[in-house]
């Protein structure tokens, strides 16, 4: 087994720090790829075959890929998929308000957020404003700006029996004294990006935690990070990929991170959508493939998708499927449900451990307890979108969704490896 050192997870650290919305994890990601010499392609433009490393952002999603020399019009593809967003508190169109002599912000809540982990957080703003010329600019806010305060136990003494957190009335964040200003925040937003406020037509912005991720534990073997569910495999993918260049290569690597995968991948920038579809196909229709080709192509071809599962929790064991249960620690994860909420099937998990054996990598089995629902990622979209094989992985985590996640610290560069054995097989 290879061993790691925490080079890899130090990066990845610095990266979830700076990727605090789905815009700048996609920035973040390409700035990774744009470093180790991959170009920046506009989907309006026209593409060539020349071989080399190309990638095409379109807002919160990245797909990047490598052609090889050798590529010809019915070379497959190893995808690796990833997802960009994580559940947060995004911020409503109308958004400064308040009441009983605060100024609050409104926000709404965004994917399958536990509540109570975003209460007492000194939280921040960051996304993207549209200005009136079309031109989109990322922003962030990373300081303390905004907080949602729980209700003292003095007033509600049940509190440790069951807390309802209403989603409309509750979880609003506040910023100050006094009366909401009506363009108040987008004025301070616009200000950190260096923009001029008049200018902002439109915005996408969220909050997140500014407190920086950190090695947790007696021994530092513990990583606690925001948005582990899923910067911790955009990260690696996009490592993954940017160490290929200039080696020899059977199939065309492809990173694709989407958006919206926490609230359904119905989007333009989501698995659901025609985004990677569109790009695999424009690939391959630069040599000149024609229908058949393209199908060829396809059947050659395998994704790997990649997000968080759960670790067995110490606390809660009766909730795992106590045949095999993963743990934080022990290697990447192969997750399978019969139901078609994982797409894994035996030749996924052929590939899957076939990967690991070339990276030196340990892994285990996800099974969700048959009494408890199964959630479900981006690998089933992909394959009935496309057609392809796939399977579904990830590292085992604690405390998914919360404001701040838990995983082992070398789990996440073990994953990368896996990705580097499968995007070069």
């Amino acid at each position: 087994m290879i061993a790691f050192d925490r080079r890899h997870t130090d990066d990845l650290i610095e990266f979830a720090a700076a990727a605090t919305s789905p815009y700048h994890a996609a920035a973040e990601a390409a700035a990774i790829l744009s470093e180790a010499g991959f170009t920046a392609l506009s989907e309006r433009d026209a593409w060539d075959d020349s071989p080399g490393g190309r990638y095409v952002v379109r807002g919160g999603a990245l797909i990047a890929w490598v052609v090889p020399d050798t590529a010809t019009r019915t070379t497959g593809f190893r995808v690796f998929g990833a997802h960009t967003d994580s559940p947060t508190l995004k911020v409503k169109p109308t958004p400064d308000t308040g009441g009983s002599g605060w100024r609050q912000i409104a926000v709404e809540i965004y994917g399958g957020v536990p509540r109570d982990t975003w209460l007492d957080r000194d939280l921040g703003v960051s996304g993207r404003l549209v200005t009136r010329d079309g031109e989109t600019h990322l922003a962030r806010i990373d300081r303390p700006l905004l907080r949602v305060p729980r209700l003292a136990i003095h007033l509600d003494r049940q509190v440790n029996e069951g807390q309802v957190l209403d989603a409309q009335t509750h979880m609003t964040p506040l910023w100050g004294l006094g009366e909401p200003h009506e363009g108040e925040l987008i004025a301070v937003v616009a200000e950190a990006a260096g923009v001029d406020a008049d200018e902002v037509t439109g915005w996408d912005l969220m909050v997140h935690d500014v407190q920086r991720p950190a090695y947790l534990g007696r021994d530092g073997e513990l990583l606690a990070c925001p948005r582990l569910d899923n910067l911790v495999s955009v990260h690696a993918g996009a490592r993954a990929l940017a160490a290929l260049t200039g080696r020899p290569l059977t199939h065309i690597p492809v990173l694709a991170a989407f958006d919206h995968e926490e609230s359904g991948s119905e989007s333009s920038t989501g698995a659901a959508g025609p985004f990677l579809e569109t790009v695999l196909h424009r690939v391959l229709a630069v040599r000149g493939a024609s229908v058949e080709d393209t199908a060829r192509a396809f059947a050659d071809s395998v994704v790997m998708s990649s997000d968080t599962g759960h670790s067995i929790h110490p606390n809660y064991p009766e909730r795992h499927e106590p045949g095999d249960p993963p743990i934080a620690g022990g290697g990447p994860i192969l997750k399978v449900n019969v139901n078609q909420r994982y797409a894994t099937d035996g030749l996924g998990r052929a590939v899957f451990a076939a990967a690991c054996e070339r990276a030196g990598v340990p892994w285990q089995t996800y099974v969700n307890r048959n009494s408890l629902p199964c959630g479900t990622t981006i690998g089933p979209i992909t394959a009935a979108r496309l057609g392809i094989l796939t399977v579904d992985v990830g590292i085992p985590i604690l405390s998914m969704h919360s404001a701040r996640e838990l995983c082992a610290a070398d789990d996440p560069a073990r994953l990368a490896a896996v990705a580097a054995a499968f995007l070069s097989d």
